[in-house]
């Protein structure tokens, strides 16, 4: 088991990609601890994973939560050897159609709180630790209407480079997992119906090469890659799991007809 004997900590670990990590990372040996805000998510986290895990109502913006989450991990396992920064929350911010406060709150849970999350675990890092930042492939694509969501993605994608020289003189590596358009509850805002959902899902599919949202499970996959000892050599990187989104653009389903038609 590629995590055996470690301690991770997830933020947002009650839902969606973090607790998909979570539950690969039990499945790879680690103890797992993971924060949430919704209670009714990580009970039913909790009860998912069983009693080894450890499920901390906490709100990543309020950094009094998070140092109490930390100081009740470290009671619980120790010392840390993984944090996966994940806790964030999607919404439009479109010009002329956007509040002040709705603006900042997404700056706040998407990029302030990754920073406070990371500084309040610094302390309690073990040698050779792993941190794990997430960003989005928002960062990079322009997308119109989501100028707070790119702009803290695209923070997020500087701070790893930063946080990776920081950590670097103490072995620990900092690095960062981007996802594209994938299946978890934060789309349910955008799609209350499964018709609409459905809709959804072919409209982000046929952006990518491969046709498809991306699965929650497979952005773990890559988390545990760079949480694990075969990740020994990789500082400030970022690996793309977006199905060709950002990688292969021109190979999107929706470019295909255009080029065959004019290859």
């Amino acid at each position: 088991m590629r995590l055996a004997g470690k301690t991770a900590l997830i933020t947002g670990g009650n839902s969606g990609i973090g607790l998909a990590t979570a539950r690969l990372f039990q499945a790879e040996g680690a103890r797992v601890a993971i924060t949430g805000r919704n209670r009714k998510t990580l009970d039913s986290a909790a009860a998912e994973l069983g009693n080894g895990l450890l499920a901390i109502p906490a709100d990543v913006t309020n950094v009094e939560d998070i140092e109490r989450a930390l100081a009740a991990v470290v009671k619980k396992f120790g010392k840390l050897d993984i944090v996966f920064a994940n806790a964030g929350i999607a919404g439009a911010t479109p010009v002329g159609q956007t509040s002040l406060a709705s603006f900042e709150e997404i700056i706040r849970t998407n990029l302030t709180a990754v920073f406070f999350t990371v500084q309040a675990t610094a302390a309690h890092l073990n040698p050779g630790a792993s941190v794990i930042l997430n960003g989005s492939v928002h960062a990079v694509m322009g997308i119109p209407g989501y100028s707070a969501y790119a702009a803290t993605k695209a923070g997020v994608r500087a701070m790893t480079r930063n946080l990776a020289s920081e950590f670097a003189p103490r072995g620990i590596r900092v690095n960062q997992v981007t996802p594209g358009g994938t299946r978890t509850p934060i789309w349910s805002p955008q799609a209350s119906t499964n018709q609409a959902m459905a809709a959804l899902e072919q409209r982000i599919g046929a952006m990518t090469a491969l046709g498809r949202m991306g699965e929650a499970e497979e952005i773990a996959k890559a988390v545990l890659y760079l949480a694990s000892d075969e990740a020994s050599y990789v500082i400030g990187a970022e690996i793309v799991v977006d199905g060709g989104a950002t990688g292969a653009p021109v190979g999107a389903v929706s470019y295909r007809a255009a080029f065959a038609a004019n290859p």
